[in-house]
């Protein structure tokens, strides 16, 4: 865009979403009665073309403060309003003495080099602070030091989002939302922006960061910190809790994993140490005079068993006493890790203050609420009453649903199937091969086309369920 920076030509309007659309497009008319309904709910919208393409257009948008408390509030978004007040008695006094004792006490040992540099993160005001459901009724209880901040970047890109999926862009029950917009090419992007450049010319020790993304990216997204333990506080705050919780499971999950990459590597070595030792392998590859019948009709000739000595030491590098102990272990593994996740989600939870999180999130399809809102049912888990679709029009659904299941799993089966039936195809083409290298190594030659078109399946099964998912969601 011409002009620099994350606000509006005036420098004080902050840019919480943008659209980008061509001139050359032909919804015209839906796009300007998308941008009308957003005015009307209460955003404020501002055009620039882009530098280097005279057919681009970025629209800007910006969510006033007043719309802000609106949507949070319909939205219930759980903001800050009170320090937390932690209770203290002799237990806890003690506690206090001893976790000081023993901070005394590391002052002393080696600094663990995974853990992040306090003085490098920012402090983050409401992970210290109970949070509530935002009302403007008691906007009054809530810690508003500065209107600009209050609501995150996140929130209020969260916010901006919500509205554009329920804006209408033509007359119908079911005529709303950015996403449709987008796939019928009105729009050619839908993103909030980012707080700013993630480099700087001067160094972060010496002059501070930038903005959240720019210590994000020294202190976490370089291939440089990969050792170092991850800012969770701080992804939460730019991303948002649910990117926060995402990360806090993957990184557990990596975590975990060294143990059982142990515990692999071990019965891989054990296989490689014990490969010409094994009975099996031995029994194979001193089989000089068993002869072997031919593995096809045509320029196939007998062949002695001791032909196969190689597969079989590297089938047991991956199938030998050791892979027993190893799927066990695999299977415990699984347990202790969903435990243990669990137990690191309840604590998240709750420094996040995420009790309710999951109640929140779970909104309904714009266009599904505008289609059955006149038929409305009580829901008997929460008591609530919401949209309600009648029988028939589900069972017309369901049927098209379980059609389209039944024939993509039927795919799938006759992609297997197809595979199996190359393998008992191309075992007996390359064991009748003219090339000597391919005839010798004909079980490699089996399997690893094998494997390769079996990749293949999976990667066009992927665009096509991609494709259906765009095309549909």
């Amino acid at each position: 865009m011409a002009s620099s920076g994350l606000f509006f030509k005036d420098g004080k309007k902050r840019i919480d979403y943008i659209l980008v659309y061509k001139k050359s497009s032909l919804q015209v008319e839906k796009r300007s009665t998308f941008e009308k309904n957003l005015r009307a709910e209460g955003l404020m919208l501002e055009r620039e073309p882009a530098v280097t393409n005279s057919d681009i257009m970025f629209v800007k948008i910006h969510c006033p403060w007043e719309t802000l408390c609106k949507y949070a509030e319909r939205m219930n978004i759980r903001m800050p309003f009170r320090k937390k007040c932690y209770y203290t008695d002799w237990r806890s006094k003690t506690m206090g003495s001893l976790q000081r004792n023993m901070r005394e006490l590391k002052s002393w040992l080696p600094r663990n080099p995974m853990k992040l540099d306090k003085e490098a993160l920012p402090d983050l005001e409401e992970t210290d602070c109970y949070t509530a459901p935002f009302s403007r009724a008691r906007i009054h209880h809530f810690t508003i030091n500065n209107k600009d901040s209050f609501f995150s970047n996140s929130t209020r890109s969260r916010i901006v989002h919500h509205m554009l999926q329920r804006t209408k862009y033509e007359d119908g029950k079911s005529k709303m939302g950015i996403n449709r917009l987008l796939n019928n090419g009105t729009y050619e992007a839908a993103f909030p922006p980012h707080e700013g450049s993630h480099k700087s010319r001067h160094p972060i020790k010496t002059h501070g960061a930038q903005n959240h993304r720019h210590l994000l990216y020294e202190r976490w997204a370089r291939w440089g910190m990969w050792y170092k333990y991850q800012p969770l506080d701080l992804i939460r705050r730019y991303f948002g809790e649910k990117i926060g919780l995402y990360f806090a499971w993957l990184g557990w999950y990596t975590g975990m994993l060294i143990p059982a990459a142990l515990v692999g590597l071990f019965v891989f070595l054990y296989g490689l140490f014990t490969m010409d030792s094994s009975q099996v392998s031995k029994e194979i590859c001193e089989a000089n005079e068993t002869i072997m019948c031919p593995m096809c009709e045509r320029n196939c000739t007998l062949q002695k068993l001791n032909e196969s000595c190689i597969y079989a030491k590297v089938t047991h590098l991956f199938d030998n006493g050791g892979t027993v102990f190893f799927a066990i272990f695999m299977a415990i593994w699984a347990t202790v890790f969903l435990e243990f996740w669990k137990r690191r989600r309840a604590v998240l939870t709750y420094d996040w203050d995420l009790i309710d999180w999951e109640d929140e999130e779970e909104e309904l399809r714009p266009q599904f609420e505008a289609k059955y809102s006149q038929v409305e049912r009580v829901n008997p888990i929460t008591g609530k009453p919401e949209p309600f679709q009648p029988f028939p029009d589900k069972l017309s659904r369901l049927m098209v649903s379980v059609s389209g299941i039944f024939f993509m799993i039927s795919l799938v089966l006759t992609a297997v199937f197809a595979v199996v039936v190359y393998r008992l195809v191309a075992m007996e083409q390359f064991a009748s091969f003219k090339w000597y290298f391919i005839k010798k190594y004909w079980q490699f030659a089996t399997s690893g086309t094998g494997v390769c078109i079996n990749f293949m399946i999976i990667m066009s099964l992927n665009v096509v369920s991609l494709h259906l998912m765009e095309r549909f969601m």
